[in-house]
């Protein structure tokens, strides 16, 4: 029997319908969890995973990168759609995607075919991201919301910690070996398939004569390509004064803006425009992008770091990463619940955004010899900060649509968060990768030695150190935005209905052009 929980549920929820949504909620947590598993599983991992297909460090950016772009490209279409059909079977598509994704990347043979499948499995982690939240939007009021994105940050805590330990235990394990990261996904996402059948049922509200803006997503997912493998590759392939930068750069920039007056003409835009000139939405945008680049960031090169600088294992460099994890645990359950009780979120967000900028910052320093005392508290306010942002943005733009609009906003938001990460992910590792190069060679010129030899490992160890530490402050950069955004944020308080008040609804802009 199913667990049915619709638009019309009580806005001032008691305990057993906390009980009851939570149990139609356990299908789409599970997804939610392996998705970002998926993500955080690989990072302990890489440095091995590399190795064992003979792939290069722009290689190993982008078998995040491939991920991170198709699940940024897709989130819209996804919370789009979610406006159109059943919720309950997109998250089954996606689920079916991510598994898809999975079995290609544990079979891949070159490095090649594994950044192709990790683009597939991001298809799936776009939709279970960005349907996860649209659909407690759907049943849950946003004063009541607060408690449940608690959850959910949880949830993504608890993967985000589990990964980097399981994917170090995985390729230290040689009876298994780095293709289990990506096996180990497929029997927990085969159990949300069926949790999701048994427990949750929402309404579908049809309309009539819809069109799905493919050519828009199209547009912004080939335009954002082009400029990301242009950052892979100047300076190394070809110089920054090149005809291929000009090409690149001017290709990339006129598919954009080609995306945009497509958007700003689309009966059924994908980024509604409409939503995104709204002065929350904007913020929300500037901040999200922010969160996502500083967010991502540390979270792919941490591991490297405490691998190839400091001479740790796989397992060690995932136990190594947890303050930051615990950090995100604690502060979204604290400030979810606290959220939920006061109606008030403006000063979590800006608390949030405070200390990622302060552990970015902190992190910016480090080198091959610094204190890991220092490295865990710069790490624990870096989880923190991202604990108070990365789903309160979205919830302050929740606040602010009418419901049917939710699922388009929603992911707009988490589309240009994907976005940050994404640039960020692609920027910071061609960062990397040129000072790590620049570094050796010198280092190895000025002691005599070769690189391949074993007396140049304390030049790598340099290398990698103050490589880490250049993208970090360069990710604090980027998290000063995200204060800006959130100290120009309008106070609000959130709304204990589902819906905006009829009044308020009318005078709202919405994106939807096409329906009455």
């Amino acid at each position: 029997m199913s667990t049915a929980v619709n638009e019309s549920s009580p806005t001032d929820l008691s305990p057993a319908s906390r009980r009851q949504v939570l149990k139609a909620l356990s299908g789409l947590f599970l997804a939610l969890f392996v998705s970002t598993l998926s993500s955080t599983v690989v990072s302990s991992a890489l440095p091995k995973i590399i190795g064992a297909v003979h792939g290069s460090q722009t290689q190993y950016t982008w078998v995040v990168t491939a991920t991170l772009l198709t699940t940024t490209a897709t989130t819209p279409i996804w919370g789009k759609l979610a406006d159109l059909f059943s919720k309950k079977t997109l998250v089954q598509a996606a689920m079916a995607f991510f598994m898809l994704g999975a079995l290609a990347s544990g079979i891949s043979q070159t490095a090649g075919q594994l950044i192709a499948a990790r683009a597939l499995q991001g298809v799936g982690v776009g939709g279970a991201q960005a349907l996860v939240q649209i659909v407690l939007a759907a049943m849950i009021p946003p004063r009541e919301r607060g408690r449940y994105s608690g959850y959910l940050s949880s949830v993504t805590a608890t993967s985000t910690i589990g990964g980097p330990l399981l994917g170090g235990v995985v390729v230290d394990t040689s009876w298994l070996g780095w293709r289990w990261c990506f096996f180990l996904g497929l029997p927990l996402a085969l159990l949300a398939l069926l949790l999701l059948q048994r427990t949750l049922n929402l309404p579908v509200l049809r309309r009539e004569n819809v069109k799905i803006d493919y050519l828009g997503a199209a547009l912004i997912a080939t335009g954002v390509s082009v400029l990301l493998i242009w950052v892979s590759f100047v300076d190394n392939s070809f110089a920054w004064a090149s005809w291929q930068t000009a090409a690149m750069v001017a290709g990339g920039l006129a598919l954009i803006a080609a995306a945009v007056w497509v958007e700003s003409r689309a009966p059924e835009p994908l980024v509604p425009l409409a939503i995104v000139r709204q002065r929350t939405t904007a913020l929300a945008i500037l901040g999200s992008l922010s969160v996502g680049t500083a967010m991502f960031g540390a979270s792919v090169f941490l591991s490297q770091y405490f691998q190839l600088s400091r001479g740790r294992t796989p397992t060690e460099a995932g136990l190594l990463t947890i303050p930051m994890m615990a950090g995100i645990l604690i502060a979204s359950t604290i400030a979810g619940r606290l959220i939920s009780r006061t109606g008030h979120i403006k000063p979590f967000v800006v608390t949030g955004a405070v200390l990622l900028t302060a552990g970015c910052a902190g992190l910016g320093v480090i080198d091959h010899r610094t204190s890991m005392i220092f490295l865990g508290s710069s790490m624990l306010c870096v989880g923190m900060g991202v604990g108070m942002t990365l789903q309160n943005f979205v919830l302050m733009v929740q606040n602010t649509v009418q419901l049917k609009d939710v699922g388009a906003a929603s992911s707009t938001v988490s589309f240009f968060r994907s976005l940050g990460g994404t640039i960020g992910v692609s920027v910071l590792g061609a960062v990397l990768a040129r000072h790590v190069q620049d570094a050796i060679a010198k280092g190895t010129a000025a002691a005599g030695v070769s690189p391949d030899s074993s007396t140049a490992r304390e030049v790598v160890q340099v290398a990698y150190g103050d490589a880490t530490a250049q993208v970090f402050l360069l990710a604090a950069a980027a998290a000063v935005l995200a204060v800006v955004a959130a100290v120009l944020l309008k106070p609000v308080r959130l709304r204990s209905s589902l819906d905006l008040p009829e009044k308020a609804a009318d005078q709202a802009p919405s994106p939807d052009r096409s329906s009455a």
